[in-house]
């Protein structure tokens, strides 16, 4: 076994642990935590693959942009975990059944594509050699699906506006003051002068004298 394969080996078996514990995880923090490693090893494999546009994209939008946006929503939403584990138990055996026939449909889906690969390979090769992967998805992404391009741009910026918007809600320890209010507010309002003796005389019986303090001895 080459250099090669023992890295898919590794990164496979990495990928799906983190898989497992995305959905078995107690805390939603560390189960969007596990669920970014796994978007890191998927990306090592496609790496793995040469197909290194893909990988990236995989790294800057899905680790840089979504995950970091659904960690923030996560950490500053208070879920209750206690009412989420309720039901889980009761609602097992229909997850399974989907699980397992989604496998099916993979299984059967890359069964199929693994039949007569040797000749598409060959036609693969000669291809990649001549034109460059990133410069052809690249004018496909920005030519024919930019209009898609631009609707995703546009829902990660409303995500982005509801994630912070959610974090602004008032809270009862913080100390919060409507900007409108501060422009509003007057120089009389903020400070009170008020009119005073320049000097004033201290009560006699308030005077200590060293000859006093002594006589009271």
């Amino acid at each position: 076994m080459d250099v090669k394969s023992g890295l898919f080996y590794v990164f496979s078996a990495v990928l799906l642990f983190a898989a497992f514990r995305v959905i078995t995880a107690r805390n939603p923090v560390h189960a969007v935590l596990f669920l970014v490693l796994t978007f890191f090893q998927a990306a090592m494999i496609w790496m793995l693959l040469k197909a290194e546009f893909l990988s990236i994209v995989l790294i800057l939008v899905y680790v840089g942009a979504v995950m970091v946006l659904f960690l923030f929503v996560v950490m500053m939403m208070d879920i209750n975990t206690d009412s989420i584990r309720a039901g889980f138990w009761k609602n097992f055996p229909f997850a399974a059944l989907i699980g397992v026939l989604i496998a099916l449909e993979m299984a059967a889906v890359l069964m199929g594509g693994f039949r007569d690969t040797e000749a598409p390979q060959a036609v693969a090769g000669q291809v990649a050699a001549e034109i460059s992967n990133s410069r052809e998805l690249g004018k496909l992404l920005y030519t024919q699906y930019i209009y898609p391009l631009e609707i995703a741009a546009v829902i990660l910026l409303v995500a982005m506006i509801a994630a912070i918007a959610l974090t602004l809600r008032k809270r009862k320890d913080s100390k919060f003051v409507s900007p409108s209010d501060q422009v509003r507010v007057k120089a009389k309002d903020r400070m009170t002068i008020l009119k005073m003796d320049v000097t004033q005389v201290a009560p006699v019986e308030d005077v200590v004298t060293p000859t006093t303090a002594e006589n009271k001895a």
